[in-house]
């Protein structure tokens, strides 16, 4: 449905002009972005014909679809205003902000965590309504401003503090859930925000990011997380308190990230980047800008992901242990190898090596880092070499990431499977290719990932020249449930 004209809509005439998007190629663009979002749209050539000519504005989260769409094709953010839809019911730019300010912080990370809320509730959240386009120049002033100072003077928080932060989440939250007193918050309460956060992590790892209980996170944020952030505490206490809690944010970023919602997974990146300079936690922090480097570098900005990867490591430097710097030099990998540099790519991957091996058992290892061994290390191995096209390189490196299967990590058994019969079928090892890909079916039909699925829907594009084969056919019918669903 739309509004009641109100005459030409120049301004978007001529944006769409600009991009160069024809009316029907911006109905497509809007509905394929709906359907990323669970939305049923039917926009025609019609419907946006009157949006130009009429001035129709379509209603819910369609003006920010647009947007989006638009922005996508220019490569870069195109606010409401910019395309004369301005009046459209607004979605806030929530969680893209990265303030100076720490009480500011505190409510730029409640808001987002709030706001999340809606979408479960039968509205439109966060999830959906913010729509605007991934844009990795949204990076770039959280990235500089960490860089240029990575922790807070303090961030004690006294008792009319936390007062005034009730006031202001009870003013502007729908939920009287949110308008809790505020309380003075003490190890004990940390201590339950890190169990969280280590118990969501294990699931993500087993189910994905989609399971349900792996969206508890964003929950566990909104009822646990925001009123111990309101609430008042030393500043002993508060670098405790925002470090779990950004450990909590980024995970629920990576989670979205997994489950194909990028705009949410941003949002969360940035806020969970802003909480660990609060908790002058400098690993953490580079942990954050490595995470928004694999984003930028899978959705194809390659070389933003290596300028991510390298601010991590240079803060670092000193700071971190040799797993850690390990795993930042190993995503540096990953975004030099996407970006087709052959010889930083490799020049990233010895230096990982090199890390790894120097690290020892007894190591102050973060906790959040126990994921990563010399299996995961050939695993991103394997895909940057994929990505480099050399196949006998990345049939090394996954006999490796395969040696020790784990019920630990099933996900990541499953990225590795299909990654293992792609470079069987660039080998020309078809029998091997569909045997490794039936393997990795089997694996993503009882987890819920998107990014899985799109590494078995890719396998399954490259097997469509064999598409007659016996073989082939059978593994095409084993995948139908991952090729027909939306990722």
């Amino acid at each position: 449905m739309s509004r009641e004209p109100r005459g030409p809509n120049e301004k978007l005439g001529t944006v769409l002009a600009l991009a160069g998007i024809s009316n029907a190629g911006l109905a497509r663009r809007v509905n394929d972005l709906g359907a990323q979002r669970g939305l049923t749209l039917r926009y025609d050539k019609t419907s946006v014909a009157r949006w130009v000519s009429k001035g129709m504005v379509p209603q819910g989260a369609a003006p920010h679809l647009i947007a989006a769409a638009i922005g996508s094709k220019l490569g870069r953010p195109v606010p409401l205003h910019e395309i004369g839809l301005a009046d459209a019911d607004p979605a806030p730019e929530v969680g893209l902000a990265f303030p100076r300010d720490i009480g500011q912080a505190v409510r730029s990370a409640t808001e987002l965590y709030r706001l999340d809320l809606a979408g479960r509730r039968g509205g439109v959240g966060i999830w959906q309504s913010l729509a605007g386009s991934f844009s990795v120049s949204a990076y770039a002033t959280p990235a500089s401003r960490w860089l240029i100072s990575p922790a807070d003077s303090s961030v004690s928080r006294e008792p009319k503090d936390a007062e005034d932060g009730a006031a202001t989440a009870s003013a502007t939250s729908a939920a009287t859930a949110d308008a809790l007193p505020p309380q003075r918050v003490g190890h004990s309460d940390v201590t339950k925000l890190r169990e969280a956060a280590e118990d969501a992590r294990r699931w993500d790892s087993k189910y994905g990011g989609g399971d349900w209980r792996s969206s508890m996170v964003p929950e566990c944020l909104r009822v646990d997380a925001a009123p111990l952030l309101l609430g008042s505490y030393s500043d002993e206490v508060g670098r405790s308190l925002f470090g779990a809690t950004a450990e909590l944010t980024r995970l629920a970023g990576w989670m979205a990230f997994d489950t194909g919602q990028q705009e949410a997974a941003q949002r969360y990146y940035i806020q969970a980047l802003r909480l660990a300079r609060a908790a002058a936690d400098v690993p953490l922090g580079g942990y954050v800008l490595a995470s928004m480097s694999l984003q930028a570098t899978y959705r194809g900005f390659a070389d933003e992901g290596v300028d991510l990867a390298q601010a991590a490591l240079e803060r670092n430097r000193g700071l971190a242990t040799a797993r850690t710097m390990s795993f930042f030099r190993l995503v540096e990998a990953r975004a030099q190898a996407k970006s087709g540099d052959g010889p930083a790519c490799g020049a990233a991957l010895k230096s990982a090596e090199g890390w790894l091996e120097r690290s020892r058992a007894g190591d102050p290892d973060p906790s959040w880092l126990d994921f990563y061994s010399h299996e995961r290390f050939a695993a991103d191995a394997a895909e940057c070499y994929r990505d480099l096209r050399l196949p006998r390189q990345v049939r090394r490196f996954t006999e490796q990431a395969l040696a020790r299967p784990t019920e630990e990590f099933v996900r990541s058994h499953g990225l590795r499977l299909v990654v293992s019969a792609v470079a069987e079928l660039e080998s020309g090892n078809l029998d091997a290719a569909c045997a490794a890909g039936a393997r990795a079916v089997e694996v993503a039909n009882r987890i819920s990932s998107a990014r899985t699925t799109e590494y078995v829907r890719d396998l399954m594009r490259r097997l469509e020249a064999y598409r007659d084969e016996p073989r082939v056919a059978e593994l095409r019918e084993q995948a139908r449930p991952l090729l027909v669903a939306p990722a």
